[in-house]
């Protein structure tokens, strides 16, 4: 029998971080923001490296209906080994004990996060003719790992037609400290496509670049970053259309299973 009551639940799943608990300030303020308006009858949040743990979350959770989502930047192994394997999914819907678990993809992935870092830019300073850089933490080891910053670029560039949006990466080429040579506009913003002001947002990226107050200039050009897209508040309108597409999905089922 299940002892689960009727309702909908939302859970972040982030990595969290034991040298920098600043890490997990995007993930705690989503889930203020979800709380206050009051569509969930639960909303919590699990991390990999801190508490509350991953592994632990879903029991806490009584609701029949529970929406996990991976707040990560792209799919990998951490969303589609770890968090799984912790948590007890089989996939992307799990039933158990009566419960429907729903498992969606990282939020970093979803098609209206361009729109996030379009307008993210905006807030922090860039306008038309700017050159516009998406970076991403990307590995040599790895190139998969960059596949979701170039499209997010991609879904960019067609929102901003005939604008200079480049991509480019800290750990595999083209590598950001080449951003001055590589784009010739005036002015050029970075916008760093990680979850949350970390520590390479915040310490190693201003200092190849040799930023202060995250700002540079070099023959009377300019170079700015922005905070990381995951600091964004619109990043909580991202999750709820991941958790609407996601109940669209499963209405579309349930009819198709009546239909046959």
């Amino acid at each position: 029998m299940s002892t689960h009551s009727p309702g909908k639940a939302l859970v972040l799943i982030g990595h969290g971080s034991a040298r920098n608990p600043g890490t997990r300030k995007p993930i705690c303020a989503n889930v203020q923001r979800l709380k206050a308006m009051n569509l969930f009858d639960e909303v919590r949040c699990g991390l990999w490296k801190e508490d509350p743990h991953v592994s632990v979350t879903l029991d806490k959770i009584s609701s029949q209906n529970v929406y996990v989502v991976p707040f990560f930047i792209a799919d990998g192994y951490y969303t589609r080994k770890v968090i799984p394997e912790q948590m007890n999914l089989s996939g992307t819907l799990t039933r158990r004990n009566g419960q429907t678990i729903h498992y969606t993809r990282s939020v970093g992935g979803h098609p209206r996060f361009a729109h996030l870092l379009h307008r993210h830019a905006v807030d922090a300073g860039w306008r038309p003719g700017d050159a516009l850089v998406v970076l991403g933490h990307g590995t040599e080891r790895n190139p998969a790992s960059g596949t979701n910053v170039y499209l997010q670029t991609e879904r960019l560039r067609r929102e901003l037609p005939g604008e200079d949006i480049r991509t480019m990466f800290i750990d595999q080429p083209p590598f950001v400290q080449t951003v001055w040579d590589t784009c010739s506009a005036q002015r050029i913003l970075i916008v760093p496509l990680f979850i949350a002001d970390g520590w390479h947002v915040t310490e190693t990226i201003p200092e190849d670049l040799g930023l202060v107050n995250n700002r540079a200039t070099r023959d009377e050009r300019e170079l700015l970053l922005t905070s990381a897209v995951g600091t964004d508040p619109g990043l909580t309108e991202v999750i709820l259309e991941m958790v609407r597409e996601c109940e669209e999905e499963t209405e579309r089922g349930q009819r198709s299973e009546v239909r046959g």
